[in-house]
């Protein structure tokens, strides 16, 4: 009975034995591919440069920093303002890009071909406090002419660099701009305010809460002026009836108390003009002893006018009385209007006090607001301040800026296609694809070899095997197949120390270094 026969390792060494010169060729054909592939594939040279995000020069307690973004945000920017179609398109033109390659690209194809072939790395170190920041990046350009890479890269850095200055200028020109035109409008704001303030203050300029001392004093002095007015108001009162009486007495010849010393005291004219004038130095003509010596001097010069026109005689102390009484109603008349005067002022001192609370409350509501107006106004003229000086500083690259740490070299080596992996990889392909068609082979022609095998298809044991016998003419063969198994040996070990030698290191320096490990 048949039963599934396992292959042994004879078995695999005469499947290689049988398919020899199969693996051989196709092994040879894969390496020879690969190589093929690695010399003919086109190479392709980087040129890049380093350029740094150097801090602000100037302390930030000094001054602050103008832009807060993140630089990585601020690279991506710049990165879209600069890989723009107009300013790619330039560069092409200028520099004849992609015209070499054998294909008919159109403009939009040799702009997104550039773009690819644009490289930025962001370089980020650890830093405490801060975490992980971008300090610096790297800027590259690949091309198969190791000229126009670095051309090229050294274009995009210097774009890159004065897109940087003309950004932060930009934006700092702008952030002044904005900061003055909002200072402006606040101060147009805080003029009204004043004026709100200066008009209310003329409207209620009676009644101002800074005043109010000021009327409060002169109410006590208004309110003692009325007393002492009403004093003397009271007194000319008495001295009204008092001289009333004496004008009575004298109508009627009863003699007065103290007649004969007033009899004796001087009244005429000289004299009282003489008393006018003494009084005139130390009082006002509307005081009321100048007042009544006046009407004395008018009364004598009546009764001397009606002597001289040969009138009926008065008597001197009538007439004396008829001045003194015309004299105290004249002043009780003037106290009583200085008495309305006091009381209006009074008046008017009250209704000043009892309105300030009120025009206060109003006042406090308007300085208020003006206050507010004009904390705003001195933020902004401040902020307005600051921006100038940020301004000034992105005008003196004084600010952050970018700094161009390694420039754009011309490249010596192309970074790829990398001829070295592509040949390893035909190393490791050439054994594989090999033995990967062997077994093809073996899968669609299934064989018979060995006893063992055999048996295991027939079911029987063998009881006799006859070894194969070879021929003189497949000795010969053997022998020639394994000279050109030698030379194609010894040929393909001269291929791998050529390619060593120009893809790798050149064989006197491998030499030289193998030589110095041992030393």
């Amino acid at each position: 009975m048949a039963s599934e026969y396992e292959m042994s390792v004879n078995d695999y060494i005469a499947i290689i034995k049988h398919h020899a010169l199969l693996l051989i060729i196709s092994g040879a054909v894969i390496l020879g591919a690969c190589v093929a592939v690695a010399i003919s594939l086109p190479p392709t040279f980087e040129s890049s440069g380093t350029i740094l995000i150097e801090s602000q020069q100037i302390s930030p307690d000094l001054v602050a920093a103008n832009n807060n973004t993140f630089a990585d945000e601020r690279i991506e920017v710049i990165r879209q303002r600069v890989m723009t179609r107009e300013n790619l398109v330039a560069i092409i033109d200028k520099y004849n890009l992609f015209s070499a390659s054998g294909r008919q690209l159109s403009v939009s194809d040799k702009v997104e071909e550039m773009r690819n072939a644009i490289g930025v790395t962001l370089v980020s170190a650890a830093v405490k406090g801060r975490g992980e920041v971008t300090i610096a990046f790297r800027l590259s350009f690949e091309d198969r002419s190791p000229e126009i890479a670095n051309k090229v890269a050294n274009e995009l850095v210097t774009l890159f660099l004065n897109e940087n200055i003309r950004q932060r200028t930009e934006r700092a020109s702008e952030n002044t701009e904005f900061v003055k035109q909002e200072a402006d409008k606040l101060e147009v704001a805080l003029n009204a305010q004043d004026n709100l303030v200066a008009d209310y203050k003329q409207k209620h300029s009676d009644a101002l809460p800074e005043h109010q001392e000021l009327r409060m004093s002169m109410l006590a002095r208004a309110e003692t002026e009325l007393k002492e007015v009403e004093r003397d108001y009271k007194s000319a009162r008495e001295e009204l009836r008092f001289n009333e009486l004496e004008l009575t007495s004298a109508a009627a010849g009863v003699a007065k108390p103290g007649a004969v010393a007033a009899a004796d005291k001087p009244q005429d004219l000289g004299s009282l003009k003489a008393e006018y004038a003494r009084l005139l130095t130390l009082y006002t003509e509307a005081h009321p002893d100048v007042r009544a010596v006046k009407r004395k001097i008018a009364a004598l010069e009546a009764n001397k006018s009606l002597a001289g026109s040969s009138a009926a005689p008065v008597s001197m102390d009538v007439a004396k009385a008829q001045t003194q009484i015309a004299a105290t109603q004249a002043r009780i008349q003037s106290l009583a209007d200085q008495k309305q005067q006091t009381l209006k002022k009074i008046s008017e001192y009250e209704a000043q006090i009892i309105e300030t609370p009120q025009v206060e409350r109003g006042l406090i509501t308007l300085m208020r607001d003006h206050e507010n107006a004009k904390k705003k106004y001195e933020e902004m003229r401040a902020k307005e301040m600051s921006a100038r000086i940020s301004e000034s500083l992105e005008q003196e690259n004084k600010a952050e800026r970018f700094v161009l740490l390694e420039s754009p070299l011309m490249p010596e080596r192309p970074i790829k296609p990398n001829r070295k992996k592509v040949v390893a990889m035909g190393l490791v392909l050439a054994p594989v694809g090999a033995g990967a068609l062997v077994m093809l082979l073996e899968l669609i022609s299934p064989r018979v070899r060995g006893a063992e095998a055999l048996a295991s298809v027939l079911g029987k044991r063998v009881l006799v095997s006859i070894p194969y016998i070879h021929t003189r003419a497949e000795l010969a063969r053997r022998k020639q197949w394994r000279v050109r198994l030698l030379i194609s040996g010894l040929v393909i070990f001269a291929i791998f120390l050529v390619l060593l030698h120009f893809l790798y290191m050149p064989l006197d320096l491998l030499i030289f270094k193998a030589l110095g490990r041992f030393a």
